[in-house]
């Protein structure tokens, strides 16, 4: 089973303005026979606190994985790639390039994307957009490869 944790980065959402359903299509995506999701949390657009529970989610969760959603645009709060890369030890450019890449057959606005996905320790962190659609998109492209990427970080090699 695939340890889980969701975090949604959005300031209306932790100031229950706007309710989470970017975080709620990420649950209904994962297949449960596979994955488990331990933990969700809201959290606003501020780049310690998003750095502090990503660093909590895989240090002391030990989450094998930690998708985010929210916070990868241009806006002028948008650090969600900012704390990712401030807190993994290697960076894995080929998810997000993935992810941006078959978004462009689907909208030009993909290029916009800032997404990172990273590694801290032994935990896959995972950037996704803020868009319900965009999560579904982006998360579908990428789902498949994740059970040997959680297999790699874990030690398990080519199996």
């Amino acid at each position: 089973m695939i340890k889980v944790a969701i975090l949604t980065v959005s300031d209306s959402c932790a100031q229950k303005k706007r309710q989470d359903l970017s975080g709620q299509t990420i649950k209904e995506i994962l297949p449960l026979d596979s994955y488990e999701i331990c933990e969700y949390k809201i959290v606003a657009d501020q780049q310690r606190d998003i750095e502090n529970e990503l660093i909590r989610l895989a240090d002391k969760l030990k989450a094998d994985i930690v998708f985010t959603t929210g916070g990868t645009g241009l806006g002028p709060r948008d650090v969600t790639p900012e704390a990712t890369a401030a807190i993994c030890q290697r960076i894995i450019p080929g998810l997000a390039e993935t992810m941006r890449l078959e978004g462009l057959k689907k909208t030009k606005n993909a290029m916009l994307s800032r997404a990172v996905a990273g590694v801290r320790g032994n935990t896959l962190i995972i950037n996704l957009p803020g868009s319900p659609k965009a999560v579904k998109e982006s998360l579908e492209i990428i789902l498949d490869t994740l059970p040997h990427a959680v297999d790699m970080l874990l030690g398990r090699g080519h199996e």
